[in-house]
């Protein structure tokens, strides 16, 4: 099982994220349900090599 972040805000009755790891894909949805099958089947394609000019970002955590 893997776990993966999915940022998200929402804007005039709509919920727009990405995945933390791709912040260059976004996408939205009229619930939390449909943003994140939308980020799902993105994230997909990007595993399964369809969007070969997606590169992770990476994330420093820092305790403070």
């Amino acid at each position: 099982m893997m776990k993966i972040s999915i940022i998200y805000k929402e804007e005039n009755d709509w919920y727009i994220g990405h995945i933390q790891e791709y912040p260059d894909y976004e996408s939205q949805g009229k619930t939390l349900d449909e943003l994140k099958d939308n980020l799902l089947d993105i994230y997909g394609d990007i595993k399964k090599g369809l969007v070969p000019e997606a590169k992770p970002s990476k994330v420093l955590e820092l305790t403070i």
